[in-house]
């Protein structure tokens, strides 16, 4: 998975596409990620102590990783990401494919 916690994404699909938001949380092993204020369902509470009421809640649920794309600083726009492994073989970092700068 190429998209990792803390990155700023574009969604690409469904109802808050062309919204941005940080990613919170990431699923390597399904492939999904939680993105800080898009794709939100309300989720009904119940009341968990006497006297105290109901409510209902927004919460952000998990999107497929392919339906974002990680935002180039720069440009503000989706970027491809691709891998740069450095000339000694010490480091690898991130790049967007297409402006080849560090993400």
């Amino acid at each position: 998975m190429k998209i990792k916690k803390g990155d700023k994404v574009i969604m690409l699909s469904g109802k808050d596409r062309g919204n941005t938001g940080a990613v919170m949380r990431t699923d390597p092993k399904t492939n999904r990620v939680i993105v800080e204020g898009l794709n939100m369902v309300k989720r009904h509470k119940r009341a968990s102590k006497q006297g105290q009421k109901g409510q209902i809640i927004s919460v952000e649920r998990w999107v497929a990783a392919a339906s974002v794309a990680a935002v180039n600083k720069d440009t503000g726009k989706a970027a491809r990401i691709g891998w740069e492994v450095a000339a000694d073989g010490s480091s690898k970092t991130r790049i967007d494919r297409k402006t080849k700068t560090v993400l």
